[in-house]
Parts: C-alpha cells; structure tokens; sequence
C-alpha cells in the first residue's frame, strides 16, 4: 500500500520489534537517505539495530545526511528536551547538522529515502518512544509527496536553525485515491492550526483528538464552539501531567490566561480522557501520551505537530489524508487508547 500506518501504545510493543521496521525501511535505499530526528539514541540495543542498517547503507553507497535538534530554549511542559547526545551524532560516518532551536525547536521526525517515499510521525528514535509512549509511524510512497519533505530538509540544512524554514507550499497531490498534502511549520503553522480548526469546525460525524496538549488558539476556540454546539461525536485524549503543567503556566504568566475556560470547557464538556504520565527528568521513565492525531471526519492530520502555539513555531510536519480507510484507522486508535485512561481532569 502507498500510505502504511503503524500505532504504538504504552506497553504494547518491544523497542527491538519496532526498531526493526524502521531499520527495514532504511534498508530499502538504494540512492538517498535524508534524515531529520528531533531525539535519538543509537546507543541501545534497539538503536543499534537502526544504526546497523545506516551503516550498511553507508556501505552501499547511499548518500546519507542527518540532521537533529541541538538546543532547548527553555522548561516546557511538551515536548520534552530530547536525549540526544550530539558527540554520538558527530561521530557517525556521514554528514550530519545540528539545527539550533532558533527561536523553537527543530522538532521533525522523518526520512526521505531515494527521492520517492517518507517515513514520517510522532515517533522519536528511543526505546521510551517505542515502547511506553503512544505514537503513530506513518510511510508514504509518493515522488511528490518526498520531495515536499526534501525541501524542507534541504531549507534546514542550509540554515541550520528553525527561523525560516519550512516554507513549502502544502499542495495537495492524489495518492492512490487519497489527497494528501504535507504541511510544515514554522513558515505553515499559524495556517495549520486554522487548517485543523477549519476541518473540526466542519465535521458532522466525528472528531477524534490526540495530543499531549491542546494550546492552540484557534483550536481551542473552534472546538468549544463544536462542543456548545453538539454538532458531532467528539472525544480524544491528552497527557494529563502535561495539561496540569500547562494551566500553571497560564496562570502565572498573564499572556494565556484567556485559554483556561476554553481548554477546561472542552475536556469537561465531551469524553477527554488524560494519561498520567512520569513528569520529565533527565533520568526519569518517558511515558508520555505522545501521538499528535486529528480525525474530523474523512479527513485527518498526523505527524509531530502538537496542536500548540509552540507547534506552530518549531519546525514541524503534518500529512493532512483524506481517506475513509485512514480516517477509520486513526480513529479507531485514538478510542483504544482513550478507553485505556480515566477522565482527564484539569486542575481546580
């Protein structure tokens, strides 16, 4: 198939099983390897599975560049600051760009391999992501589709920060059957979370949500109006833990304090449930509720982009399907993981 979906759940998978499908379609190259990875770790015994397949690659003589994110620019409650140690990144036998999270965070997970396919998602390359964190692995085989995703890579390695990239066209091309466009951020992300907003806004049948967070504006504001509205069957899931560090936020730093009522009115007013999860520390278990999926409808939105200001502002991507089957699947993931959690609850 030209579009491929693999959903991960805390617990419900082995870091090795899930490394060797990615190792997989590594190994598939025979060209190109362009690689943008917000956190990774080869230093397990999953990475170096992954690792092995780059090498062999190398071998073949696959051009291979990766680039990843060097810089955090503060305490956030999502994402987390990534694990990566640059030194292990440099010492790779290809070239390799650290991308300064400037003004935010180079926060992409995806390969272009030969021109023609993406590997794409929520997914970061760590054993916490495979195997205690909900996530979503999408492939796509799809020439214009890849090389949306080679102009962004191409804009952040020449750069070598997130000011200024991204500014690909979301053009919408036909993918056996299914309309898919590519979004990226920064240059898109103000006119994502409107895009997001605009499809929620419309549904009549479903909605179904999951994020770490849900910060953004004109999603907020569209989804309160859908829920006053009873227009359709709406639910979704967050990470509670992160919600709760997102309301302190917002109450202490007077910008976004505007967003409480509305945040709170959508996860009281409809089935939200909330994940628990670790709060972060460097040493600490990773579990958080990491998949970043919008079904309204036939339509939906999956890749690393949280449905957050701070989303709109890092570097980014989304595939936005228009596919029944896509939609029923994505769907159906978010209910399996929202019946696993109990009501969210935002902090009095």
């Amino acid at each position: 198939m030209a579009i491929e979906l693999t959903t991960l759940t805390d617990g419900g998978q082995r870091p090795a099983d899930v490394a060797r499908g990615i190792a997989r379609f590594l190994a598939e190259s025979r060209a190109s390897l362009d690689i943008a990875l917000y956190d990774v770790r080869f230093e397990t015994d999953a990475g170096a599975l992954i690792l092995a397949s780059l090498l062999a690659a190398v071998q073949r003589g696959v051009a291979v560049r990766l680039l990843y994110n060097v810089a955090h620019p503060g305490p956030i409650p999502v994402p987390p600051p990534p694990e990566t140690a640059p030194e292990a990144i440099e010492a790779l036998p290809v070239p390799t760009r650290g991308v300064a999270g400037i003004p935010d965070l180079m926060h992409d997970k995806f390969v272009v391999r030969d021109g023609g396919s993406v590997w794409t998602g929520s997914t970061n390359w760590t054993d916490d992501s495979w195997s205690r964190q909900e996530n979503v692995i999408v492939t796509i085989d799809s020439p214009e589709i890849a090389y949306a995703y080679t102009l962004a890579f191409e804009q952040l390695w020449e750069l070598g920060e997130v000011e200024g990239t991204g500014d690909v066209d979301p053009r919408p091309e036909d993918v056996e059957g299914a309309r898919v466009r590519a979004w990226f951020c920064p240059e898109h992300g103000e006119a994502l979370s409107h895009r997001v907003a605009k499809h929620i806004g419309k549904a009549r049948e479903r909605v179904r949500i999951a994020s770490p967070v849900l910060t953004s504006g004109p999603i907020l504001a569209t989804l309160v109006e859908v829920v006053n509205e009873g227009r359709c069957d709406i639910a979704g899931v967050v990470d509670d833990t992160q919600v709760d560090e997102v309301f302190g936020q917002w109450r202490t730093n007077g910008v976004s304090e505007w967003k409480i009522p509305l945040l709170r009115r959508v996860l009281e007013g409809v089935p939200f449930s909330g994940k628990t999860s670790t709060r972060w520390a460097p040493d600490a278990l990773h579990d958080f509720m990491h998949a970043k999926v919008v079904v309204a409808d036939d339509t939906s939105f999956v890749g690393s982009f949280n449905l957050s200001r701070s989303g709109e502002r890092n570097a980014e991507n989304v595939l936005e399907i228009r596919a029944p089957g896509v939609a029923d699947r994505l769907a159906a993931y978010v209910d399996e993981i929202r019946s696993r959690y109990p009501p969210a609850t935002p902090p009095v």
